[in-house]
């Protein structure tokens, strides 16, 4: 089966800095591509020339077998593309945003009522139909906004951050409206900053760092490729959360974070638990876990790139270095 999406060596510099460093990516027809990465590290940049709107200094890419740079129009027909913001005309209503996009494509006025029609419905948003999309919430615009890259049925979607802004019930639902497209067969790239969503929704991922792919596998392979098991620890009393991390730090030589109520430390060798308990229960501290585990997505980005993905690497602010203005572009099927 033809890879939906393949790129080579991409390389894309403004006004001196280079946003892209050689990237390769490959997306498998019918599946999620989760590109991870913090500000600045170039995903953004990647989707722009993806989906035609800026062509790479050097490298080479295909969407659907077609050239991004040779067969622009090919591309575009394919694709559907929703930004970091909702980019809906918030004085139409649901309908009139999807009709709009349809007549544009070249629907019939008939069609284009109906492809609205079977779009508000499928993204739960019929009861507001006629509803101007400044009344709707975050989440409501958010789905409109992905209906209107749904319009000409694309077989593939690029969701550039998609849950930027959303509270955690909002992006619940989106993360439900992906899974669900890809079940119907859309392939979807999928940039984010989350570690979660990722875990969520990638069947592979590629990390991205200062222009570069640092990292690719599907997550599983990533946690495991860290190399080591987390050991967590939480004490009853809250209060002696440092002294247990001293002990933690001494037992496994390795450094420890501290957050929500644990301490966590990297390990090899985990003949050191029975060190922990007996040193803890020397300094007569209870505590309510005690486990090792695999490690998160988080602590993986952290291992490969010595700071977590929301956090942008000093002096890099925004994604491509150029104007913040396309990421709200959408480019229809």
């Amino acid at each position: 089966m033809t890879d939906a999406i393949r790129a080579e060596g991409l390389v894309k510099r403004f006004k001196g800095q280079t946003a892209l460093g050689g990237v390769d990516l490959t997306a498998r027809t019918g599946a999620v591509l989760g590109v991870l990465g913090p500000n600045g590290s170039g995903k953004t940049t990647t989707v722009r020339i993806l989906s035609t709107l800026l062509q790479p200094d050097s490298g080479h890419a295909t969407v659907g077998g077609y050239d991004v740079v040779r067969e622009p129009h090919q591309v575009r027909r394919q694709i559907g593309l929703t930004g970091q913001y909702a980019a809906v005309d918030e004085d139409l209503s649901g309908t009139q945003n999807l009709v709009l996009i349809a007549r544009l494509l070249g629907f019939s006025r008939p069609a284009a009522r109906a492809r609205s029609a079977e779009l508000l419905d499928h993204f739960v948003l019929s009861f507001a139909a006629d509803r101007p999309a400044k009344t709707y919430s975050g989440g409501m615009r958010r789905r409109l906004d992905l209906a209107a890259s749904l319009v000409g049925r694309p077989s593939l979607l690029y969701l550039d951050e998609p849950t930027t802004g959303l509270d955690p019930h909002s992006r619940n639902e989106l993360w439900d409206v992906v899974r669900s497209l890809v079940g119907e067969g859309v392939t979807v790239l999928l940039t984010t900053q989350y570690l979660e969503e990722a875990d969520q929704l990638a069947d592979d991922i590629a990390v991205l760092d200062r222009g570069k792919v640092i990292s690719r596998g599907a997550p599983d392979e990533l946690k495991a490729r860290a190399g080591a098991q987390v050991l967590q620890v939480r004490p009853v009393e809250s209060a002696r959360l440092e002294q247990v991390a001293r002990i933690v730090e001494a037992v496994t030589a390795s450094e420890v974070r501290s957050g929500e109520g644990t301490a966590n430390a990297s390990v090899t060798d985990t003949a050191v638990m029975p060190e922990v308990v007996r040193r803890l229960d020397d300094e007569g501290i209870e505590v309510s876990e005690l486990t090792l585990r695999r490690p998160s997505l988080d602590e993986v980005f952290l291992a490969l790139t010595g700071h977590t993905a929301q956090t942008a690497p000093e002096g890099e602010s925004n994604d491509d270095g150029a104007s913040g203005a396309a990421e709200t572009e959408r480019t229809p099927a």
